[in-house]
């Protein structure tokens, strides 16, 4: 009784499964149908219905190949691809049509049906969902290769190169005087900066200026907030209407910072966030409240031109350098600790924010795991932050008409004295 019984939940389970291959076809086939619904029925390769009945051959096949022989899957695949290649041949010499986007997806349906049955509905599941959407989406798709740049998709490899297959080859252990050096760390944390630079590069590219001056500054903050503080001081000599606007944006852009600094941490050591959270969010504020106030005033319906802010969204040369930039600090740092304590790690906090507050901040947050406090990370990270924006703030009012250095340079002091009154006091 409990062998029938048994058997019985095993050839329910497997209903099921075939019924969920059925479906997934069904699915796919509903998007294929979609597509070609205009032609007239018959010119059609396959529709809705050859679609749910080749996802329920597949799981078909897949049972075959339990109980019968293990032949059964790959000789009715191999079948189908000679049935699918015919069609494909006749597609296109009657209409002309070479895309294979139709062969493989009949071949996907039949192995998610297989995967239904044999592997895992929820892989079989998402597959089929996951190849749906793809092919709901030819135009969406088509339309964004086509608006790539050939240096945006260079970078793009390159992310993937530095990412992915150079990071997994790096030694993660430590090196060098005191096992200060760690090339895995270190790579890995290149790759964190460029990823967020890759980010905020194309959220400006593809949302444009049209979304107006606070969303250009509030992404190219993530890419670069200097190159943007430059541009906008520049084209506010050659608009000085528009100072206002573009001091509020470099506002936002340099706020943009602080969120990217509490990103870091909590990537790299959470434990960081608590005593960090408080001093960056009042230097936020008093960057972004000053913004938002000189945007409303001056809210007129204006647009500036977009800021060029890299050639090229990631460049391998600036990567390496970003990264021996990093194996420097990080050097250093140890080096100034064990000669001056924390007065070391401030006086390189401070030198090293007049250039990149970026790789101060990942450095500092890295050591904070191994060789210095909490605090000491949170105070020397709020003066690199203040300098670094300290000296935006003097090219704004350098390179910028009056009015804009004005409307910058006060928030930027009064941000930086209440960080490092925070950051000192709490």
């Amino acid at each position: 009784m409990e062998e029938l019984t048994e058997q019985f939940i095993a050839g329910n389970e497997t209903i099921l499964q075939l019924a969920v291959a059925l479906l997934l076809g069904a699915l796919i086939g509903l998007e294929r149908g979609w597509e070609s619904r205009a032609l007239e029925a018959g010119r059609r390769v396959a529709g809705i219905r050859t679609y749910a009945l080749v996802g329920l051959l597949g799981g078909l096949s897949a049972v075959l190949s339990e109980h019968l022989t293990p032949w059964a899957f790959p000789v009715m695949l191999i079948g189908l691809a000679a049935l699918v290649l015919v069609a494909y041949r006749t597609q296109a010499e009657h209409a002309g049509n070479v895309s294979i986007t139709g062969t493989v997806g009949l071949l996907l349906t039949f192995a998610f049906g297989a995967i239904a049955v044999a592997v895992d509905l929820v892989i079989a599941t998402a597959g089929a969902v996951i190849t749906a959407v793809i092919l709901d989406n030819k135009q969406e798709i088509h339309g964004l290769i086509n608006r790539l740049h050939a240096h945006e998709l260079d970078a793009a490899f390159k992310l993937l190169l530095i990412s992915v297959v150079v990071l997994p080859l790096l030694p993660d252990e430590g090196m060098g005087p005191g096992g200060a050096i760690n090339p895995y760390e270190i790579w890995w944390l290149v790759v964190l900066i460029a990823s967020v630079s890759f980010v905020g590069y194309f959220a400006v590219r593809v949302g444009g200026t049209e979304k107006g001056i606070l969303f250009t500054s509030l992404f190219a903050g993530l890419s670069s907030s200097t190159a943007l503080t430059l541009h906008f001081s520049r084209q506010s000599r050659h608009a000085p209407g528009l100072s206002p606007l573009l001091a509020a944006g470099i506002l936002i852009a340099c706020g943009t910072m602080f969120p990217r600094i509490l990103l870091y941490g909590l990537i790299i050591n959470p434990a960081l966030i608590p005593p960090l959270v408080l001093p960056v969010i009042v230097m936020a504020s008093l960057l972004y409240l000053p913004a938002l106030l000189i945007w409303y005033r001056q809210r007129q319906s204006r647009e500036v031109t977009q800021p060029k802010l890299k050639q090229n969204p990631l460049d391998l040369k600036s990567a390496l350098v970003f990264g021996a930039l990093l194996t420097a600090i990080m050097f250093l740092g140890e080096w100034l600790r064990d000669w001056l304590g924390d007065a070391g790690i401030y006086l390189l906090a401070a030198s090293s924010g007049l250039a990149d507050v970026d790789a101060i901040t990942l450095s500092l947050t890295r050591m904070s795991n191994v060789s210095i406090s909490l605090d000491t990370a949170v105070l020397g990270i709020v003066i690199a932050a203040s300098v670094n924006n300290l000296i935006k703030g003097a090219l704004a009012g350098v390179i910028g008409t009056g009015a804009l250095g004005k409307r910058v340079t006060g928030p930027m002091l009064l941000s930086l004295a209440a960080g490092l009154t925070v950051a000192w006091w709490q």
